[in-house]
């Protein structure tokens, strides 16, 4: 079956012309002339050829016809995963016996569920990497209502996408768009499963709010396009389509403080996931580009001390050695302040767009240095994975309360921590949450688990992966004073 793209688009563009020739044609007043002559007191009357009527129902019918052609190729993933805990009895726990009597272990089944988009018509489907984490069976609900059992392909925790593949041929699917070309306040339709199966293929409208969100702290390399769009739970890794019923992003995450939609919602752009995609089926892993530098934002304050005119551009921090950064030259409190012709405003997007590029490529760098500008053309290598850093993804946030970033000096300043000490800041704590009741707050930096030190993001991904149930006991700094916490999981 070929792709689901709707043949609508020239009747769309032209009913868009004639809604705002009906509109705004209408006969304007004689410049040369002091008097205006208001349309109710004109003795002729112009009639549209088409009136508005007609032209918003040829709008709803372009809305309508992107909606049905799209939506059979969206799909419900349900999972489920057995968690092992210990539990008291409720005698023992109702009279406060602990001593001898010992926890028992139980098991239970966690249910998770999430939406996906098929993107051929042999069976491969694109979801968020926190739907399908850790999941022991991973069920795909079709468009009519058909079950299917999925494998996992490949899934990226680092931007939040997965691929699975179910048993199927001739299915209908969705095509890739160009994210890149996306233009903030185009109209954009998002489909998926919010809130469970029984709301399957909901459709809502909105706009691409913005391009390029980063530092929301969900994933590592984030790039993210934001809409108004109403994207609740359960749409993650559902698409973001244009007008032309193609996809431009994965939905993944919404920000909001009642847990409902409030107008915005974060997509993966789908040229970042269509590269994350081809990298898994074609190598069994996500291959990326290596510079081999720390970069931080310029503030006013690094402006000043580094005597430039104003704050721009990214400074480096660190230089990796043997990296091809080293190779190249470039050095500490060197300025970055283009890329490829392009202005460098954040660090965060900075290392994402070299992270998504081909080992083997080069980027041309302008360099701010003492006072001087230069350009130094690099070729880039490839990321070891094991030097790949690791960060907490939704599914840590959905399993643990509260999800943490490495610690730097805009950390440190913003929330009054020595810059010279080590570990890992909360970023986010769920009201309600085991983590929240215990007295963890964002702004808490996390330098011990388990009685174990905790120096970076990767030495705390591996101090937690051995949490596994029971009680967590995690030393923390806030306000540069020291203490612990326990948390029960």
């Amino acid at each position: 079956m070929t792709s689901q793209t709707p043949k609508f688009a020239a009747a769309f563009t032209f009913a868009l012309i004639i809604l705002f020739v009906g509109y705004f044609s209408g006969t304007s007043p004689d410049e040369t002339s002091s008097t205006y002559i208001y349309p109710e007191a004109a003795t002729e009357r112009t009639v549209a050829a088409d009136p508005p009527s007609n032209v918003l129902q040829e709008l709803n019918n372009a809305f309508i016809e992107l909606a049905a052609n799209a939506s059979p190729a969206v799909v419900t993933i349900s999972t489920e995963r057995t968690v092992r805990r210990q539990q008291m009895s409720l005698f023992d726990e109702f009279f406060g016996r602990r001593g001898p009597s010992q926890p028992r272990e139980r098991e239970f089944q966690q249910r998770g569920q999430g939406s996906g988009v098929i993107v051929d018509g042999d069976g491969l489907i694109m979801t968020n990497h926190h739907v399908i984490a850790n999941a022991d069976t991973i069920i795909v609900r079709m468009s009519n209502n058909v079950n299917l059992g999925a494998e996992v392909v490949g899934s990226d925790p680092s931007t939040d996408i997965a691929i699975l593949r179910i048993d199927a041929e001739n299915l209908p699917f969705l095509e890739f768009g160009d994210s890149d070309a996306l233009r903030v306040g185009e109209w954009v339709m998002a489909i998926g499963s919010p809130l469970s199966q029984n709301l399957n293929q909901t459709v809502t409208q909105g706009i691409v709010s913005a391009k390029g969100r980063s530092n929301i702290n969900l994933v590592d390399y984030e790039d993210f396009i934001q809409t108004d769009a109403a994207i609740n739970p359960g749409n993650s890794g559902g698409p973001l389509i244009n007008m032309d019923g193609k996809i431009i992003g994965i939905n993944t995450a919404i920000a909001s403080r009642s847990g409902g939609s409030q107008g915005i919602g974060f997509a993966v752009p789908i040229n970042m996931a269509q590269s994350v995609m081809n990298s898994l089926i074609e190598s069994g892993r996500v291959v990326r580009a290596f510079l081999g530098i720390t970069p931080e934002n310029v503030d006013d304050s690094m402006a000043r001390a580094l005597e430039m005119d104003r704050a721009r551009g990214i400074f480096i921090t660190n230089v990796q050695e043997g990296s091809p950064a080293a190779e190249a030259g470039l050095r500490e409190l060197d300025v970055i302040l283009e890329s490829d012709g392009r202005a460098v405003t954040d660090s965060r997007q900075f290392r994402t767009s070299i992270a998504s590029r081909t080992p083997g490529s080069q980027v041309r760098l302008k360099i701010f240095r003492d006072g001087q500008e230069m350009t130094k053309t690099i070729t880039l290598g490839e990321l070891d994975q094991d030097e790949a850093p690791e960060v907490q993804t939704e599914s840590f946030f959905e399993q643990f309360g509260f999800s943490v970033d490495s610690f730097n000096e805009e950390f440190a300043e913003r929330y009054r921590l020595r810059s010279n000490l080590e570990g890992v800041v909360v970023t986010r704590v769920a009201e309600g949450s085991n983590a929240f009741r215990q007295g963890l707050r964002e702004g808490d930096l996390i330098t011990g688990v388990q009685r174990q030190r905790v120096r970076n993001m990767q030495e705390f991904s591996q101090r937690m992966d051995g949490v596994q149930g029971g009680t967590v006991l995690l030393q923390l700094v806030r306000q540069n004073q020291q203490f612990f916490i326990a948390i029960d999981l």
